[in-house]
């Protein structure tokens, strides 16, 4: 599909029905903006044809009813679109604000013009994460959802509670009163997913939930994921997806839980690829004990390789490893968990669990003789730290003996690449296995017409080399 150009410039007047100025900026404050009406000239008009909308660059979008891209249709949206959330929810009960995606949805920002989904500026504090005043839904990609493109998006503040009236509910896609909302849901198990270049931080609940679809998941930062359970990635049954190169900070449980769960005749089993991933502070901020690194479970195929721990609190659990293949239990046995590397601080934990585990050093939890941890074939070749030989990664700026293992505060100024001499640059896997190698690194995933590919493996263990 070909699209239209469009220029804005600031002599442009917008039917006042629809825009007012915002200094630079043009702020769309239409409660429902899809095809807005226009009185101006084509080069005004986000109406490219009767499928396909585009909300122009530097935008400022103001949601105060559930918003709905339509099956069949595509909405484009531009670098330095603002996407402002209201918080107050719909109706009379308040149904937190849900953006939900029927049709196609391509977010286009840039590294200088990031795409952002958020809440009231005045209202982003640091104290206001977690605080179920100042959250909203997400996005939900639907059945019908056919593609999306998260591309230099900034999403959070999200994890508002699923409840009687949301249309997630409504769709069978959550449970009312029993879930929150992801920042990102897909569940078209034929759909299309690239999520590249963006951040995904402050929400209740997961970063990314895949209940089905292709997808390329690299590049990102994830940061504070999840309150009381949740992970950073979180892959079901349906799914093939390539996760690499991205950095997952204090997730509240792990930062990729991969599971099978659901696989069915007509659902088939999750399969994934998860290498050069740098994942801190997993783990520690869960109200009790599941995983705090890295989850496979349910006969999931996954190869999970080349990847940095930092802080985190246990080793990659595959829970009743002793039943492989089994779709209700265990993992696919073809898995290779493997050529990790395990890096700890010397802090001490602040929260600690007596009664289970009673880990309150990383160094620790990695040397835990746990019994989801698959001793001589998971982890078989990683790079474990001891009390006595933690495994500093030598990081450019990133104090792995200061911060907090519960901080779940993200530090822009942080640099998670490595210096010279570092242990994370030899080591790792040499990823020539055929049955290795990402599912789309070769051919690519194609999106709206342009095809993306997953990131070459990388010889050495994170996100990041020197």
């Amino acid at each position: 599909m070909r699209l239209k150009n469009y220029l804005l410039i600031g002599s442009a007047f917008l039917a006042t029905s629809l825009f007012m100025a915002c200094g630079d900026d043009e702020v769309i404050s239409k409660e429902d903006p899809v095809n807005p009406d226009t009185d101006d000239d084509d080069d005004d008009n986000t109406q490219v044809d009767e499928s396909t909308i585009i909300w122009p660059a530097d935008t400022v979008v103001t949601l105060t009813e559930h918003y709905t891209v339509p099956e069949g249709k595509s909405l484009i949206i531009k670098e330095g679109a603002q996407i402002i959330v209201s918080t107050q929810g719909v109706g009379a009960n308040h149904i937190p604000v849900e953006f939900t995606v029927d049709g196609n949805l391509y977010c286009e920002g840039t590294a200088e013009k990031p795409i952002r989904f958020s809440i009231a500026e005045e209202d982003r504090k640091a104290e206001n994460i977690f605080q179920e005043d100042y959250m909203w839904g997400g996005i939900v990609a639907t059945e019908t959802c056919q593609e999306m493109l998260i591309d230099h998006t900034i999403i959070e503040y999200t994890g508002a509670q699923v409840i009687e009236g949301s249309p997630a509910a409504a769709a069978g896609i959550y449970t009312a009163g029993d879930d929150a909302y992801p920042q990102i849901t897909t569940y078209n198990m034929n759909g299309k997913y690239v999520i590249t270049n963006s951040v995904l931080r402050n929400g209740w609940s997961d970063g990314i939930y895949m209940m089905g679809g292709q997808a390329i998941i690299a590049n990102n930062t994830f940061a504070a994921n999840g309150w009381d359970g949740a992970e950073a990635v979180n892959v079901k049954a349906g799914c093939q997806v390539d996760v690499a190169g991205n950095v997952m900070y204090s997730p509240n449980t792990n930062g990729l839980k991969l599971s099978s769960s659901g696989q069915s005749e007509n659902r088939g089993q999750a399969k994934v690829q998860a290498y050069n991933n740098t994942i801190i502070n997993a783990g520690w901020r869960r109200d009790g004990e599941k995983g705090g690194c890295i989850y496979v479970e349910k006969n999931v195929l996954a190869n999970v390789f080349n990847n940095l721990m930092v802080n985190c609190k246990f080793r990659a659990m595959t829970p009743s490893f002793s039943i492989p293949n089994n779709p209700e239990e265990g993992y696919d046995d073809s898995s290779v968990i493997d050529y990790n590397f395990y890096a700890s601080g010397s802090q001490k934990s602040e929260i600690t669990f007596p009664d289970e585990s009673g880990v309150a050093y990383a160094w620790e939890g990695y040397n835990y003789e746990h019994e989801d941890y698959n001793v001589g074939v998971v982890d078989l070749n990683s790079v474990i730290a001891t009390k006595d030989d933690l495994k500093d990664p030598m990081f450019v700026n990133y104090d792995v003996n200061g911060v907090s293992l519960t901080n779940y505060i993200y530090d822009e100024n942080w640099d998670f690449s490595v210096r010279s001499g570092s242990p994370v640059l030899s080591g790792a896997y040499s990823g020539s296995d055929a049955n290795m190698q990402p599912y789309f690194g070769a051919n690519g995933l194609t999106v709206n017409g342009e095809t993306y590919v997953s990131p070459a493996i990388q010889p050495w263990f994170g996100a990041y080399g020197e």
